[in-house]
């Protein structure tokens, strides 16, 4: 497992309790039974794919609750969400995992899979090659890989083993500087947080600002503060291919009436 690079923000405190967690798992889930899980798994859907399709593609996200907002939606429903979702036209569906912060867990995504036929990411915390094997032996079929907290070594290392897995992950940087690694680790998704680590306030402008600076050859996502079919259009004619957008559904009364409000529909 390798070191996590220091932020100085509340993801030091998140990835900390990840790793714990992690230590804690793996006697009880040693990678010989993630293998045999792999082999079991249900066949890879195509994330990359999904994303550079025509028309707005957004991945909508499951998300219970945040360390900043607490919990975001009390009916919280994996299944009805993934049905949902996949009837307006989710390019494909983010479910978080982490149980700590997010009152997540690997349960929902395997239950979201099940009522979806998009592609699902895995939105964690991952640190550690055993959580790879665990998000394929899941049935995840992509998963977050946050630069802020990772060593160059070990982005490379879980960017070619999501590979060999035919997971390619999605790849998040804040600023030019982590874009400048993730580029130079090898990540064909690029997506872009809107939200400052530390101050927890959300800047569509962070987007538009990398955006030139993420090469044609990749997928650009735009993740965080999008609300409005506006916001979408905008980002959309500033470059990017896809969109993930979390709160504003977890808010919402309806969450496929305001997915397909984002999409134009």
């Amino acid at each position: 497992m390798s070191v996590p690079v220091k932020t100085g923000t509340m993801l030091d405190r998140i990835v900390a309790a990840r790793l714990a967690a992690v230590q804690h798992r793996k006697p009880m889930l040693p990678l010989a039974a993630l293998r045999m899980g792999v082999r079991k798994a249900a066949p890879v859907r195509n994330f990359a794919a999904a994303l550079a399709g025509e028309g707005v593609n957004i991945i909508a996200e499951m998300k219970k609750a945040s360390p900043s907002r607490g919990v975001l939606r009390s009916d919280y429903a994996p299944v009805q969400l993934a049905e949902q979702y996949t009837a307006a036209g989710a390019a494909a569906i983010s479910v978080l995992t982490e149980e700590e912060f997010f009152q997540g867990s690997m349960a929902h995504l395997r239950s979201a899979r099940k009522h979806s036929t998009a592609p699902v990411l895995r939105k964690d915390f991952i640190l550690d090659p055993w959580q790879v094997w665990e998000s394929r032996a899941g049935d995840a079929d992509s998963f977050l890989l946050i630069v802020a907290s990772l060593e160059d070594d070990a982005l490379r290392e879980l960017i070619a083993l999501g590979r060999e897995l035919a997971m390619e992950p999605l790849v998040e940087v804040h600023t030019r500087a982590e874009l400048d690694r993730a580029l130079e680790a090898g990540a064909r998704i690029i997506g872009v947080n809107n939200r400052d680590l530390r101050t927890f306030d959300v800047r569509v402008e962070t987007s538009l600002e990398l955006v030139e600076h993420i090469p044609d050859t990749c997928i650009a996502v735009s993740e965080s503060g999008l609300r409005s079919p506006g916001d979408i259009a905008r980002l959309r004619d500033a470059g990017f291919d896809a969109f993930l957008v979390g709160e504003h559904l977890m808010e919402s009364p309806d969450p496929g009436a305001a997915l397909r409000a984002l999409a134009g529909g």
